[in-house]
Formats: structure tokens, C-alpha cells, sequence
């Protein structure tokens, strides 16, 4: 064959086109690779310092617990917010971190701040907002590294290698002293909630996005369900919840299986901490993904709320969004764990 015939040149210049390509793909990789390193070796740096502002956090309380006067704490409390800030100093920087300062906040809640002395009281106030910048560093570096490692040549090519899969750190953080009242405010407010997960016959599932109105630029994505009311059993919280954020009807003794999950968590939502218990329930949509209608929504979800989506396991995996359970994706993924159980399996 004469190489430099047409044939022969159409295949030399499809050739060079193959070549080129790989080496463009292969610089792009690399680079990524490299930026990849570089984000997290961030993550890291950025763990080690949320970790020595929640160790400085958690000194501080016990100093406070050890000095602020019989005004501020009662014995008993004293005793229980010294004995969560060591819980929180000996639970190192891994899941059991986040409980144990998720408790430390909860036993804060009887302290009244400004029967402390001045000095202790803005040592405290600096602790905390310490801790509130660095944790906002911390999430920052994940995000960026979460939305790289989501990048389709990145995991294709595996290019994270061995690297864990970076974690948020989701805690919530004391309430900010609230205005004079002759009414007592709890920062700590018990709630029990039942959520919906949806399911689409190719196992899609429904998930909103909203905001927290104190941080209307940090959204996240979340199962359908609300609060329990007084009297009101879990599960017809549940099938009340998907009519009204929905417009499902559902029947809860024969549609709802569950509940299949437990979710113990504490959070904050409009400046105000919440011990929230979630139950979750599961509905499968027997036909096509059915229209969903959100004229029952609260005005708080009206404000909050910005839109709704199905999502598959994929897209799950995928996101570098913040979805709510944190679990979700993997849970959805194996069979057993969608299926009820008694007692119901705890989540995060």
C-alpha cells in the first residue's frame, strides 16, 4: 500500500488525531491527578484544624464547668458538661466525633452565659466561633474535593487511587443568646419526625432541596416528612406529611412499608437547635414518576424550599451535593436495607 496515497494519508492523520488525543487526555489526567492530591492533602489540613478548634472548644467548656458559678450551673450539669467535653476531647476526629459533640451542645443547653465571668465568657464565644470557621473550612475543602473526585474521568480512570471519600462534619452549634423574655427558651428542642422515602418504578427516589434561612447559601437535599404532631402516630405523620409536600395520597397500613430507618440527630434550623428522632418510611410508586404538587407546603416551606427532583443511585454516588440522609445512596443499593425491620436500623 503507498503510504502516502489517499488511503494512506487518511489513516497516517487519523493516526496523529489518535495520538494527540491521548496525549491531551493524558496531560488533563495527570493534572487532575495532581490537583487532586493537592485537595486532599487540603481536607486533611483542614481536618486537623477543625479538630484543634473543637480540642480548644472542648477545654474551654470543662474550665467553665470547673469555675462558673452555683447560678450558672447546677451540680448535676456541672458534673454532665464536664464529663461530654472529655467524651468529646477522647472521641478523636471520626463519626464518633460528631455524636460526641453533638452531646457537648446538648449539655450546654442549661448554661446561662452571662452569669460567667466576662473573661471566661469571651474566651467561650471565641471557642465557639473558632469552631464555626474552621468546620466552614473544613466543608469547603471537602466540597471542592468531592465535586473533582465526581469529575467522569476521574472515576474512570480512578485517578483518587486509595484516598478515603471525603466527609462533611455536621454538627450543630449553640444557639446564639436570645433576646430578654419572661419566656424560657430551650436551644435543645426535642423533636420527632417521619419521613417518606419515595420510589419510582426504576428506583428513582424523591428528594427536595432547601436552605436553612440562617445559612440561605448552603442548601441541601432531603426525603419528604415533617414533624409528629401531639396524638399523632408516626406513620399517619408520615402519609399526612407526602399528601401535603406531595399531594400523594397514600395508605399507611398498606402503602408505607416501615419504618425501615432510624435517624438520631442533632441540628440547626433558623438559629434554633433541634434533637430531632426520624423514622423513615418507604413508598413505592407503582407507575411512572407521578406529578408532584407542593400547594400544601407551610409557608416556612414555601421560603425554604426551592425544588424537588428524582434522583437515581448513580446520580447519588455522584453528587458532591449535600443530601440528607448522608447514607442514602449506599443505603438504597442494597436491598436488605430497605426492607422493614424491628427495631428499625439506625442511620446517620
Amino acid at each position: 500500500m503507498n503510504v502516502f496515497g489517499p488511503g494512506g494519508w487518511l489513516l497516517v492523520v487519523v493516526v496523529a488525531i489518535v495520538v494527540v488525543f491521548l496525549l491531551v487526555t493524558a496531560l488533563i489526567a495527570v493534572g487532575r491527578a495532581r490537583r487532586l492530591d493537592r485537595l486532599h492533602v487540603r481536607v486533611d489540613a483542614a481536618r486537623l484544624g477543625l479538630v484543634a478548634a473543637l480540642d480548644r472548644r472542648a477545654a474551654v467548656v470543662r474550665a467553665v464547668a470547673a469555675t462558673a458559678p452555683s447560678s450558672a450551673l447546677s451540680p448535676t450539669d456541672r458534673r454532665a458538661l464536664r464529663a461530654s467535653a472529655r467524651a468529646a476531647e477522647a472521641a478523636g476526629d471520626g463519626d464518633a466525633r460528631e455524636v460526641a459533640e453533638n452531646d457537648l451542645v446538648a449539655r450546654r443547653a442549661p448554661l446561662e452565659c452571662a452569669t460567667l465571668p466576662p473573661d471566661l465568657s469571651a474566651e467561650l464565644a471565641d471557642a465557639d466561633a473558632r469552631v464555626v470557621v474552621a468546620r466552614r473550612i473544613h466543608n469547603d475543602a471537602v466540597r471542592d474535593t468531592r465535586a473533582l473526585r465526581g469529575r467522569r474521568m476521574v472515576r474512570a480512570l480512578r485517578l483518587a487511587g486509595t484516598a478515603p471519600y471525603p466527609e462533611y462534619f455536621e454538627i450543630a452549634e449553640p444557639s446564639a443568646p436570645p433576646a430578654p423574655t419572661d419566656e424560657p427558651v430551650d436551644p435543645a428542642v426535642a423533636r420527632d419526625a417521619a419521613r417518606v422515602v419515595v420510589l419510582d418504578p426504576d428506583e428513582r427516589v424523591l428528594l427536595f432541596e432547601g436552605v436553612d434561612p440562617a445559612r440561605p447559601t448552603e442548601t441541601f437535599w432531603f426525603t419528604p416528612g415533617g414533624g409528629v404532631e401531639p396524638g399523632e402516630e408516626p406513620v399517619e405523620a408520615a402519609v399526612r406529611e407526602l399528601r401535603e409536600e406531595t399531594g400523594m395520597e397514600a395508605d399507611g397500613s398498606g402503602d408505607l412499608d416501615g419504618p425501615v430507618w432510624v435517624r438520631d440527630v442533632m441540628f440547626s434550623h433558623d438559629g434554633v437547635a433541634y434533637a430531632a428522632r426520624e423514622l423513615f418510611f418507604l413508598l413505592r410508586v407503582p407507575d411512572d414518576a407521578p406529578e408532584i404538587d407542593v400547594s400544601g407546603f407551610t409557608e416556612l416551606e414555601r421560603r425554604t424550599v426551592r425544588r424537588h427532583r428524582w434522583w437515581t443511585r448513580t446520580e447519588l454516588a455522584a453528587t458532591v451535593d449535600v443530601v440528607y440522609p448522608r447514607q442514602l445512596g449506599d443505603l438504597l443499593g442494597d436491598p436488605g436495607s430497605i426492607a422493614p425491620a424491628d427495631p428499625p436500623v439506625p442511620i446517620q
